[in-house]
């Protein structure tokens, strides 16, 4: 019996030990196991223009790049009622998570361009969309109260997505490409849906899309339907394959792939101007050489020169012929008939002035040749 008492109290203590291990102390128990929704927590519930804020937060994923700003018009409740246009964007800080899912960050106070209630919103910028809205005063800003509520209207997307127009020559040569995203949406909830803010977003292979708020005015009755279109549009420039994203309440209602093709009109005008500037730069400077080169007005050029020529020959006053006195008929040379003059003469000498031949009356004998000299 002693010995059984003895044993008893050790026989606690090692399942004692092992139910501490399996609660949570076992090496494979590790952070992720409390995971959980997304936490923020602020060191301070109100602060003025120019102090900051310390901002914590838990359970997020680990290593995601976050968002923080301050924006008005917003409760924890109903969340950030006009969207980003609410919050002091241009005051927003990222942060990254670590691998815990936590992260501690300061945060400028800010006025938002909307009057209070206000919060800190934080949200994941890429991956799985999280976000958290923290309760916070902006000292001295005015406050209102938050408009009221749709009711339990909510849209949900139906049927005929799709991406209207086409580009034209502009767009060849790099404006921005521009669609209409058109698509059909049904008010499932039981109140009516009054002029719906959507954000449309659009993103280019891995990169997250660039949301975009844009409101449609009208009203969607509960159990109805409603045909809605939206503009999109691209930088300029922009091609390859692009994803149009639709988002309302948080989520993403419908996507539609976009294929813009390359604007081949710019690439044309790079190469056209790379063959039209240096041929006229050249023309230029030749014309500027041949300005600039001295010439000797006694010589003429290689072309200049020819032309004054030209134009001297065509200029030259025709010279008039003396006119011819007749000669007298003398007796034919073979006897049949009276002799004819075939001879002409040059216009500018006369028979008796010819240079190559002895005036008449004057023919002398030849000059006496030289001497050459002979062997003696």
């Amino acid at each position: 019996m002693n010995r059984r008492s003895a044993r008893a109290p050790r026989l606690l203590t090692v399942l004692a030990l092992a139910a501490a291990l399996l609660a949570g102390t076992a090496p494979w128990a590790g952070p992720a196991a409390a995971a959980g929704k997304p936490t923020v927590t602020l060191s301070k519930s109100q602060a003025g223009t120019g102090g900051s804020i310390t901002v914590k937060g838990a359970d997020w994923r680990p290593n995601a790049l976050l968002m923080m700003l301050i924006c008005g018009q917003s409760s924890p409740a109903r969340g950030v009622i006009g969207g980003t246009n609410s919050c002091a964007n241009a005051d927003g800080l990222a942060v990254t998570t670590g691998a815990d899912g936590t992260f501690s960050k300061k945060l400028a106070v800010a006025e938002p361009p909307k009057a209070c209630p206000c919060v800190v919103h934080v949200a994941t910028v890429t991956g799985e969309k999280a976000q958290v809205d923290a309760e916070f005063k902006v000292a001295g800003h005015p406050v209102k109260p938050l408009p009221r509520s749709s009711g339990d209207g909510q849209l949900s997307m139906v049927t005929d997505t799709r991406l209207d127009g086409s580009s034209g020559l502009l767009t060849w040569f790099g404006a921005p490409p521009s669609r209409t995203f058109t698509f059909t949406v049904g008010n499932v909830g039981s109140a009516p849906v009054k002029n719906p803010v959507f954000q449309v977003g659009t993103s280019h292979g891995v990169f997250a899309p660039q949301w975009e708020e844009q409101q449609w005015r009208g009203t969607i009755g509960p159990g109805r339907k409603a045909r809605i279109e939206l503009p999109v549009e691209l930088t300029a420039g922009a091609h390859g394959s692009y994803l149009v994203s639709l988002k309302y309440g948080g989520k993403v209602l419908a996507e539609q792939p976009w294929g813009v093709g390359r604007p081949w009109g710019v690439t044309l005008f790079w190469i056209l101007l790379c063959v039209v500037v240096p041929a006229a730069v050249f023309r230029i400077g030749m014309a500027v050489v041949d300005r600039l080169r001295p010439r000797d007005r006694h010589a003429p050029g290689r072309h200049r020169g020819s032309q004054r020529l030209a134009e001297l020959t065509v200029r030259m006053p025709r010279l008039k012929l003396p006119q011819q006195e007749p000669k007298p008929a003398g007796p034919p040379a073979n006897g049949t008939g009276p002799a004819s003059d075939t001879t002409t003469t040059l216009p500018w000498f006369t028979p008796d002035t010819d240079p190559g031949l002895p005036a008449a009356g004057q023919l002398s004998a030849p000059p006496d040749s030289p001497t050459t000299k002979g062997n003696t």
